[in-house]
């Protein structure tokens, strides 16, 4: 029996902590009502995303997966409330506060919902510390983070330990792109959306690859999202660099064998870029992720999955349930 997973969805408490007013800080994100079904994110007094109240209303999402034939959801913070930026001991407390309230959320709808946390990550000590409380009290299946910390990427060394400890316990990781580099030149046409966060994903994937964390490191689950953005692209240039400049590298092997170990969600937009996904890391790699419930998403979710043609019943059943529920250390039938 085929089940379907949404990977990839977002979800923020509608009672979202208003700290711009609390600590005085207007770079804080505020949920800020529009209407009984509506909101806007604002951030420094600016609209950062128009939202309906799909993104924090489970009666809302369980009848639009109904209509859409989703059997389940993954949920995950929506990136600009990381907070990475913040003084430690506050973004602790909206980090706890967005965990608690999606284990609530998987815990009054379990055969609906699977949860992933969030950590502040600007500190790693805290940050194991809530993983540790994510993972082994709350229940949750996994973590997101964000592509670079304050400007640091993947591979920083003050970032070792974290993902020490993610190895050992098991953790798998959701990366997605938020802070997107070149952000001055992105400002019109929503480039950051649809350049931006593409290239941001693939620096921090190569980023991971080629400074030797993937390699230290190989019990990492580790997916990202938007089809790993540019990354599938790029990889002949990276294993060109690779070739040509022996004396950086930092892996035995060239980065194309290193990007096979990654989960690659398949919101790619296009047929021809899940064949081109499906062959160059293969079908087991992919998981089915929409962006639910943002103007971007994939509708219905895993539609470009369901339209490419080359892909077996079996891969296609893998890629649109399966493989996320393996990802996740759950079993694949256990809740069909």
């Amino acid at each position: 029996m085929e089940m379907r997973v949404d990977f990839h969805t977002h979800i923020i408490p509608e009672d979202f902590p208003d700290f711009a007013t609390k600590y005085q800080n207007d770079k804080w994100p505020v949920l800020q009502p529009t209407c009984s079904c509506g909101a806007n994110i604002m951030v420094a007094g600016k609209v950062f995303r128009e939202v309906t109240d799909q993104v924090w209303s489970p009666s809302m999402r369980i009848s639009d997966m109904e209509k859409e034939s989703v059997d389940l959801q993954v949920l995950s913070p929506i990136p600009v409330t990381f907070s990475y930026w913040a003084p430690i001991e506050e973004a602790a407390v909206l980090a706890r506060f967005q965990n608690d309230f999606i284990a609530e959320t998987v815990s009054q709808h379990p055969t609906k919902f699977i949860g992933l946390g969030t950590v502040p990550m600007q500190n790693v000590e805290v940050a194991i510390r809530e993983l540790d409380r994510c993972v082994h009290e709350l229940g949750l299946k996994g973590i997101e983070i964000g592509t670079n910390i304050n400007g640091k990427n993947l591979d920083d060394e003050s970032l070792t330990d974290f993902f020490v400890m993610c190895e050992k316990w098991n953790v798998p990781i959701f990366v997605h792109p938020w802070e997107t580099l070149g952000r001055e030149r992105l400002s019109s046409h929503n480039l950051m959306y649809t350049v931006g966060m593409p290239s941001e994903t693939a620096l921090a994937a190569a980023s991971l690859i080629l400074g030797g964390v993937i390699e230290k490191y190989p019990g990492l689950k580790i997916c990202f999202a938007h089809g790993g953005g540019s990354l599938p692209y790029i990889l002949p240039r990276l294993d060109h660099g690779w070739n040509v400049w022996p004396h950086l590298r930092q892996t035995e092997k060239p980065p194309s064998f290193y990007a096979k170990k990654f989960f690659y969600d398949s919101l790619v937009n296009s047929p021809v870029n899940i064949k081109f996904l499906v062959g160059k890391f293969g079908a087991e790699q992919v998981i089915m992720g929409s962006d639910y419930p943002f103007l971007l998403r994939e509708t219905p979710p895993g539609k470009i999955i369901d339209d490419t043609l080359t892909l077996t019943e079996a891969q296609k059943r893998a890629m649109l349930g399966e493989n996320a529920l393996r990802f996740l250390n759950l079993p694949v039938n256990q809740l069909i």
